[in-house]
């Protein structure tokens, strides 16, 4: 049980040191620099999305011979809807845009923006709960090394996140503590959704090819709504694309190599 909760806490790791940038950065990050990291984000959940997810849960329900694919599909679906709801629903803004989004809210624009990157942080806390729920399963086919690999490549796509976050609410006027502070919180979704994932799995194993599925619709949803949009802003798209590959290419290989 250790190492689930040192894998659960890995992905939060990531966001706050990436929130602690704000300490040894000055002003905003650079509008490319953003788009690039934002690619390689987008890059490293939708190969976390095939390889650590869809994959997976086609794989146990591999009796099914040809229809193998109906869990994947309905999970995959029930996903994207549920981000749907909740895009709809909770007030929210992203960065370099003052258009709310969600039910229309006092919320101040600190809050909404951290909101949004609550948003975008909670399905990858999913997926990383759903995966150490396959490994404690045991019968799931999924290693240590394997879920290992799936937080490792959310750590690491979330370091770029946590900076993102808090450097943007620095250079409005919020403290540094304050910006380190709603940047690491903005991340905490993440423990706190996969412990529950967790839980939720343990009483429904027969469900887990839905529940590994659900995790890789949500991400894909915030990876097409969300992150392409950002990372196709402006010029050089070429060079996102790049980042884009990068990041899928690193998430494919640690899940790969350590599986």
């Amino acid at each position: 049980m250790k190492d689930v909760l040192i894998g659960i806490l890995i992905p939060f790791a990531g966001t706050t040191l990436g929130a602690g940038c704000v300490y040894f950065m000055r002003g905003r990050m650079n509008h490319m620099v953003q788009r690039l990291l934002t690619g390689f984000a987008a890059g490293v959940m939708t190969a976390a999305s095939v390889w650590s997810l869809l994959i997976p849960a086609m794989e146990q329900n591999s009796f099914s011979g040809h229809l193998r694919f109906i869990p994947a599909v309905i999970g995959f679906w029930t996903g994207i809807f549920f981000l749907l709801v909740l895009d709809g629903t909770v007030p929210h803004l992203h960065m370099d845009t003052d258009i709310p989004e969600g039910r229309p809210s006092r919320m101040s624009r600190t809050m909404m923006m951290v909101m949004a990157v609550t948003l975008h942080n909670l399905p990858e806390g999913m997926a990383v709960g759903v995966v150490y729920a396959g490994y404690l399963q045991g019968s799931a086919g999924i290693s240590a090394a394997g879920a290992f690999a799936l937080a490792l490549g959310i750590a690491i796509q979330n370091f770029p996140e946590g900076a993102i976050i808090s450097m943007p609410l620095h250079s409005e006027g919020v403290s540094r503590n304050r910006s380190f502070v709603l940047g690491t919180l903005s991340g905490l979704v993440e423990p706190v959704g996969a412990w529950l994932t967790i839980l939720a799995s343990s009483l429904v194993l027969r469900a887990l090819p839905y529940l590994l599925s659900f995790a890789a619709g949500a991400m894909m949803y915030v990876v097409v709504e969300e992150l392409i949009p950002e990372m196709a802003e402006g010029h050089h798209t070429n060079l996102t694309t790049v980042a884009f590959s990068l990041g899928f290419t690193l998430m494919m290989i640690l899940d790969v190599a350590l599986s």
